[in-house]
């Protein structure tokens, strides 16, 4: 419930907090540094909804960078795909080599911890989903390129 996950957001003492459409993501300002932000949103993430999961956070002008430098345009994207960014955490090495394609979802670059990657619909369903988390486990999280294009206007 996006009213709950304000509130864990309030609860860490940030202030302006927001939550954009039912994506998972939050807009707040903190006076704290990035690691101390993350700790605190994690651990009461855990105590308010029981939920064990990584945070990852981008500050506005960072995802006014992506945005601007737009790595998509370097690529031929298909008309009917779907971009999408991927937030690596720290510790995540890919075992794989760019750019991967594998059932309609192609995995084109890596660029200061974020994987910009697009697929296509597939007759199987979402599947690069599994795609994404079996090149770079569980502790990522995925948005929309659009809805990153949306957070920064």
């Amino acid at each position: 419930d996006l009213e709950d996950l304000k509130k864990v957001f309030e609860a860490c003492g940030f202030k302006d907090v927001k939550t954009i459409a039912t994506s998972g993501n939050v807009a707040f300002s903190a006076a704290l540094a990035e690691a101390a932000v993350v700790k605190k949103a994690e651990a009461e993430l855990k105590k308010r909804l029981g939920m064990e999961t990584p945070v990852h956070l981008r500050s506005r002008d960072e995802l006014k960078k992506m945005v601007q430098a737009d790595p998509y345009k370097k690529f031929s994207i298909p008309d009917d795909a779907k971009c999408v960014i991927t937030f690596l955490d720290a510790t995540t090495k890919p075992a794989i080599k760019l750019p991967h394609e594998q059932d309609l979802t192609s995995i084109l670059i890596i660029k200061d911890g974020v994987a910009y990657s697009f697929y296509r619909p597939n007759p199987k369903g979402a599947v690069f989903m599994k795609v994404l988390e079996k090149a770079f486990g569980k502790g990522v999280t995925t948005r929309t390129w659009d809805m990153i294009n949306r957070l920064v206007t």
